[in-house]
């Protein structure tokens, strides 16, 4: 067994994400997860192994300790913390947001509420995407869960919990074999198992390198790169790019028969503009205080979205 602490930089609030479903996978039950640990898979170099994560509670010193049943190398758990960092953000600093909108008139009352917020993302951008292509155009999510955790038990590698079989996700050597006629048995549709296929067997050809895209430092270049992957349209690669171990993001206009789609569109809604008479400077100023910050500041809309839509729920 291995067990070893991973630091993040403050603030950090990691339980706030427990109200926040589409952070989790379909294995996941959040009242659990508070209570014995978050377990999941992780991907090293050279396999996959499964680690049970426990937060310190402190926001202003917060620390995740990991185990592992594996007797892990060194080299081992710095291959780990690297999957570990991207899916808590700990790497995130913040700090300089909460000083810099501390007067937005939008995102200063969401701060205090949602104070030491991170996102969370996948161990990697390849997870991610995977999950982005199974799920867009699903409005039932268990179900969209339900058929990303499938294709992860048919093409992942194995993993044994508490007697328990947890499917890592699969990397592209697995899915590159993988026929979509095969995909489409497990719910998605035969597009969308051509979209996987296709991308494991680009990255395996060396014509997609997803590791170079996660890193790139514009994020205008990521939001091109990524468009050009077969099955990421405008709205997925915005997405896609808030998942990025990054705090600044871009939101370039979407409209789509005259009419202003996605983030831009939820975004002017929220400070009382007009999506469809927006201009460019005047979106820049709406959100003059996020820069550098534009993937934190359009994370605290999305939880105080979520939330707020738990609270009606618990209310009628």
């Amino acid at each position: 067994m291995s067990t070893w602490t991973l630091k993040s930089k403050p603030p950090h609030d990691w339980f706030i994400c427990l109200d926040i479903d589409p952070y989790f996978d379909h294995e996941h039950d959040t009242v659990r997860i508070f209570e014995h640990g978050f377990t999941r898979p992780i991907p090293l170099k050279e396999r996959d192994i499964l680690v049970t994560v426990h937060f310190n509670w402190d926001v202003e010193n917060p620390e995740f300790t990991i185990r592992s049943p594996e007797d892990l190398t060194t080299e081992e758990i710095g291959q780990a913390n690297k999957s570990l960092a991207r899916i808590f953000g700990t790497n995130l600093d913040l700090r300089p947001f909460y000083d810099q909108a501390c007067k937005d008139p939008v995102l200063a009352p969401l701060m205090t509420e949602y104070y030491g917020l991170k996102r969370m993302s996948r161990a990697t951008l390849l997870d991610d995407i995977i999950n982005r292509i199974i799920q867009m155009r699903l409005s039932h999510k268990p179900t969209a869960k339900k058929m990303v955790y499938k294709v992860r038990e048919r093409y992942g590698t194995h993993l044994i919990h508490e007697g328990q079989t947890i499917p890592a996700w699969p990397r592209a050597f697995q899915l590159a074999k993988a026929q979509p006629a095969r995909i489409r048995e497990l719910g998605p549709t035969l597009r969308k198992g051509e979209y996987i296929t296709d991308l494991a067997r680009d990255i395996l050809a060396g014509e997609i390198n997803l590791e170079w895209l996660d890193s790139i430092a514009d994020p205008l270049i990521f939001f091109s790169k990524i468009s050009d992957i077969r099955g990421i349209g405008p709205t997925s690669a915005q997405d896609l790019m808030l998942f990025c171990p990054r705090t600044d993001a871009a939101f370039p206009s979407n409209k789509q028969k005259g009419m202003e789609k996605g983030l831009r569109r939820w975004i002017i809604l929220s400070y009382g503009g007009d999506p469809e008479k927006t201009s460019e400077h005047e979106f820049s100023k709406m959100i003059e205080k996020w820069r550098g910050y534009e993937a934190a500041g359009i994370e605290f809309l999305f939880v105080n979205w979520i939330v707020s839509n738990l609270r009606e729920k618990q209310n009628e």
